[in-house]
This record gives structure tokens, sequence and C-alpha cells, in this order.
């Protein structure tokens, strides 16, 4: 049975979805990383660059905004009317200092700010009205086509030649009133948005979209039967006036909802950088800002029959778990990933549709590449907020989100080059303070180098051991030999 755990009550929101006691989706906000995915602003053109046919937007959040020309209102509607100036540059359609009605698409990663669209959407319980669309759409899982061209018809009906219009799965046994009612509601909706922007003089937010709530409220609408298990009464009651064919529980256990039911575990599997495969084979996930490799690996698992066997069994397990484990932190952008080589491309086509047979349990666009002549798969999933592992983790002070630091032997080499610089000064001593496995290195056995270095360079060296997240030195000063060993 499918199972939702939603832990509600602290500050950190978070939703699980479980099925056959698998965790297939995980969702975490925190205040201070919360999606602006879908927030809304009044914003000022702070730069039109034709080169890229794009412009920077200044919408009062620090960074600036990115917008192509493609999704800018005035292109989209000037091109419905008049589709011979599709060609021209974004020049014509938007110039600096322009106010602009915009709608955050993707929030800003690293150092890159948000992705901006002016197509504005206002998303209802079934409809998604889009005021400078310029087109009607039906969702797709609506498989009746006889249902799918009324909707569509019925759009265009209601609608003026600017709007547009999406009908969700949602719509399907709904009467006209009920959409016309809808319809009404979203449009009126951003006519007030549009009156609180002409008293706004300069770049600021107009509405904030709920994304977690957002989140949940379309994952629950698509199912038919689940267990939906919530720890936040006005939550649970909120949930069940949308979603009556839901069995809804109130948890009221004292260990927090996500350790009861063992969803915890999970997200700290989520955060590892190895993942173990049932068969004793294991994944290697390295995360980067635009691309994620990841590595197969047979580790423990030997198989029982030829090493062709044992390589595809264990690939096809890797192709379930690899798609999961991408659902699960929410991996994004360009995906390789790198399956034990397979000899024959019989063997790479039955792992390209067991990842094609995967990924169709993933809302997010996915778009499987192939394979490259190297053997690795290549795939692509639509960026739109941060990763599990962004969001609940930061970069390391000592090695900047790389992973490694300089070795205790490659300091110490530094160091020697550095006191080379003072060779034959006019002072006794130096001191010197610096981690032990520094030391080690420097001074060698039974102080060997260290002793030849004093004699080289014509002054004597003084330790001040500190204990330190890295290996590391400092020279601290320069003196006389009685002086410096009192400090």
């Amino acid at each position: 049975m499918e199972k939702v755990i939603i832990n509600y009550t602290s500050r950190e929101k978070r939703f699980a979805f479980l099925k056959e006691k698998n965790v297939e989706r995980l969702v975490v906000n925190q205040p201070s990383r919360v999606s602006n995915v879908g927030h809304i602003y009044v914003g000022t053109v702070a730069k039109v660059v034709p080169g890229m046919n794009a412009a920077f937007i200044e919408i009062g959040e620090g960074k600036s905004g990115f917008i192509h020309r493609d999704k800018l209102a005035s292109f989209v509607v000037n091109k419905h009317k008049n589709r011979d100036k599709g060609n021209q540059t974004i020049s014509s359609y938007v110039h600096q200092g322009e106010r602009l009605l915009v709608q955050i698409e993707k929030d800003a990663t690293g150092t890159k700010g948000p992705r901006l669209t002016g197509i504005i959407e206002f998303a209802g319980n079934h409809l998604i009205y889009m005021p400078n669309g310029c087109y009607v759409a039906v969702s797709k899982k609506i498989e009746s086509h006889p249902v799918r061209e009324k909707l569509r018809r019925f759009g265009y009906t209601i609608k003026n030649e600017e709007e547009g219009l999406i009908f969700r799965t949602s719509c399907e046994g709904l009467t006209d009133d009920e959409l016309i009612e809808e319809f009404t509601y979203l449009r009126e909706q951003y006519q007030l948005l549009m009156s609180k922007a002409k008293n706004m003089k300069k770049p600021a937010n107009l509405y904030n979209k709920d994304t977690f709530l957002d989140e949940l409220d379309a994952l629950l609408t698509k199912m038919d039967t689940a267990e939906v298990i919530v720890d936040d009464l006005s939550l649970m009651d909120n949930l069940k006036k949308r979603h009556m064919s839901l069995d809804f529980t109130l948890y009221n256990g004292k260990e927090n909802i996500f350790s009861a039911f063992h969803v915890e575990q999970e997200i700290d599997k989520a955060l590892k950088r190895i993942v173990w495969l049932e068969n004793g084979a294991y994944l290697i996930f390295d995360e980067g800002e635009a691309l994620t490799v990841i590595d197969v690996n047979t580790g423990k698992f030997e198989g029982k029959q030829n090493l062709e066997d044992t390589v595809l069994k264990t690939n096809k397990l890797a192709a379930i778990e690899v798609a999961r484990q991408i659902r699960l932190r929410d991996l994004a952008g360009m995906i390789l990933i790198d399956f034990i080589d397979m000899k024959n491309d019989a063997a790479r086509d039955q792992i390209s549709k067991q990842m094609e047979k995967e990924l169709m349990k993933d809302e997010r666009r996915t778009n499987l590449i192939g394979f490259t002549p190297l053997g690795i798969l290549q795939l692509t999933r639509k960026k739109t907020k941060v990763s599990i592992s962004e969001a609940l983790m930061t970069k390391c002070s000592v090695c900047e989100g790389t992973g490694r630091v300089l070795s205790a032997e490659t300091i110490a080499f530094r160091l020697e080059r550095e006191l080379w610089e003072y060779r034959n000064g006019d002072f006794e001593a130096v001191l010197i303070e610096l981690s032990a496995e520094v030391k080690e290195f420097f001074c060698g056995e039974k102080d060997i180098h260290k002793k030849r270095m004093e004699e080289l360079l014509g002054f004597q060296f003084i330790f001040s051991i500190s204990s330190s997240p890295a290996p590391f030195y400092e020279l601290r000063q320069f003196g006389n030999l009685k002086d410096l060993n009192r400090k």
C-alpha cells in the first residue's frame, strides 16, 4: 500500500512517499532554504544582453534573475500575433530600466541567480491560468481523446486571445460551470496582483507560493487510495477536505514521526556518497553544481555463473536503485552513470530499457540520451530547486567542498621552501606554529631533516604544536633563541 508520512510540527517541514515500504520520494523544506519557485515579483531590467538573447532582472533579492527572450510575455504575445517577428533579438521586446512582472522558474544555485519567466502561472485545483500564455493544453494523463478535445475546445471559448490555460488531470468529470468558476477566480487573482504592482516603485515580491504544500497537494491528488499519516491536526483537517478518498491518521507519538516510521535513516542514506545494493555491489555518487557522476561497482558480488551474467545482473539492480536515488536525492542537470563495462550492445540495450522503465516513475521531466562510446549512460533531469544534499549540507570550511585537503607532507615541503627565503638572516631562531603531522614530516626520523635545515639556514627552529582539522603551519616570530624559547 502507498503511504505518505508528513512531519509538519517543527520549523523544518518534511514529507515522504513510501511504496511497498521503500521511500520513493522525499521533500524537505528548511526556513532558510525554502524554494522560491512560483514566487512573483515586480522587477526592473538591469541589463539587456543581445548576444545571449537574454536580460538580467533586478527583483530585490540580491542576485539578479536571468530571463530568456522566449520567456518574455511581450515576445510570446507578439509571436502569436505576428510570427515573422519571432526572429528579432531581445532588444525589440525589452529595454533597460523597464518594469516587468516575472515569476521564478528555477531557484538560484551556487553563483547563478534565479531563472525567470514572464509567462506567469496561477495554479488552481483543476486549472493553470496564464495571463499571457496564448494557448490551451490538456494533461496527457487524461487518456480519452474525445474528453481531451472537448476540454481544449472549451478552453478557447472561455479565454481571450492572449490568455493561456492548462487543464489538469482532475478536470475530468467536472462540469463547465465548475471550471468557469475556478477560471474566473484565477483571473481575478491576477487582476488584484496587477493593481498591487502599480503602487510599487522598486523591485519587490508580490506573491509567495507555498511550494511545500503545493507539492504535497499535487502528490495526494494523484492518489486514489493511500494512508496519510500527519503529526499536525490543523494540516490533517485541511488536507482531509480536499482529499476525501484517502485514509488520514493523526500521529501523537513522542518519537519524531520520521524516526517512528524509519524514514530518518533514508535521509541519512540519501546524504552518503556510497549506497550498497542488496547483492553486495555498490554505487558511488559524486555531485557537482551542474553534473552528477554515478559509478557502479561489483563490490562483494561475485555471481554464480560467468562474468557477463554477473555484470548484467549487477547493472540491472543498479539501474533500479539509481533511478530511485535520483528521485530521492532530487538530483538534476546532467547525470552520467558509469555502469560496469558490458561487452555487447544487447546487454546495453537491456540496461537502457530497464533505466527507461524506472524513469517513467519520475514526475520530473527526464531525457535518457543513451550510452556514449565509452559505455557511460547519459541522461538529463529538469532542475527547479536544490537537491537534498544541497538543502541539508554545507561546504566543508577546510576543503571548500572538494572533499580533499593538502597532505601533511605537501605542507611540510611548503614550510621548507618558505624557510629557505630567510637563510642567513639577522636572527637566532624562528617560532613555528604547526600541526603534529606536519612537524613529523618536516623533521624526519630522529630530526635528521630539521638538523640539516638549521645548519644550512643558520638559525634554529622552535615548534608550537596546535591541533587543526587540516595540516597547517604558520611562521609566528623571528628573534633570539632565549626569548622565543619562553613563548
